[in-house]
């Protein structure tokens, strides 16, 4: 998700004129372990680049949503991977179930693409920015030679969003 929050302020601040910061932490395991990307986004100035109230919260994993939720402001929107959370706790937040993980297997082929699918969940839901700039930041940051896999990836991540 690192390069899902970095090719999304990208879009932003490169293609779309608006302010971004994105950060990221990670847990004490180097790979599979627990991480966060955060991004603001902003048409003003960004006075301080780390995310406080969450206008929107993506979990992949119920770890994620138990630690998180408590950011999300009262009416923000959660994206969940309805394949690993389940247990949504109450409230007047928004809630976006998708099988983002079944997507980036069955109709992608590639596990790994589940950021690309999230990203797009992200853009179909919210509108907040252009498909054509996330798409062209895609093409800017993902490895060479997988730039078609993860457009698709991305693409169905934002049909899977329309209700």
């Amino acid at each position: 998700m690192i390069l899902a929050g970095k090719i999304l302020a990208e879009a932003a601040a490169i293609y779309e004129d608006k302010n971004a910061t994105q950060s990221q932490s990670y847990g004490p395991e180097a790979r599979g372990g627990a991480s966060r990307s955060e991004v603001i986004l902003s048409d003003g100035d960004i006075d301080f680049p780390k995310a406080t109230h969450l206008d929107l919260l993506l979990c992949l994993t119920q770890e994620a949503c138990d630690k998180y939720m408590a950011d999300l402001k009262p009416e923000g929107l959660l994206i969940a991977d309805s394949r690993f959370v389940r247990n949504i706790p109450g409230g007047r937040h928004r809630v976006v179930p998708v099988a983002i993980s079944d997507i980036a297997e069955n109709e992608v082929g590639r596990s790994v693409t589940a950021n690309m699918v999230a990203l797009g969940v992200i853009v179909g839901a919210t509108g907040i920015l252009k498909p054509e700039s996330v798409e062209r930041a895609i093409s800017a940051r993902v490895p060479r030679g997988s730039e078609e896999l993860n457009i698709k990836a991305f693409r169905l991540g934002m049909a899977a969003a329309r209700p």
